[in-house]
């Protein structure tokens, strides 16, 4: 039996948070969607990159790569600053710009399923 006091789930759990320089990455999202392809290769991958908090409330860059269609693999790094999660994540943009990687041309995010192809 739950026995704490009554609570309205419409009120929020962060009311008594005040935002300050901790908490910046709340509003400085980072988020990137891009992808190379060459048909003559066959080539068709994508690279995403995001900078998020963990449970913990440090910056965590979350990386994600593979062939378009698939689920990719994914590797996170944790850092006790958003200043270098920030510089990872530029310098991987910059490394991916060179290889060819360039934005989605479709407005939709993220990988689109692929179709199961017959054997």
């Amino acid at each position: 039996m739950n026995r704490s006091r009554w609570s309205d789930s419409n009120l929020s759990l962060d009311a008594g948070v005040r935002l300050g320089d901790s908490m910046c990455m709340i509003a400085q999202p980072y988020h990137l969607y891009i992808e190379r392809r060459d048909s003559a290769q066959n080539m068709e991958r994508f690279y995403a990159l995001s900078i998020e908090e963990t449970l913990f409330g440090q910056p965590c860059l979350v990386r994600r790569w593979g062939r378009i269609g698939t689920e990719g693999r994914t590797v996170q790094h944790s850092f006790e600053d958003e200043s270098d999660a920030v510089g990872l994540f530029l310098a991987l943009l910059r490394l991916k710009r060179r290889r060819g990687y360039q934005p989605r041309a479709s407005p939709s995010s993220g990988p689109k399923p692929r179709a199961a192809r017959p054997r």
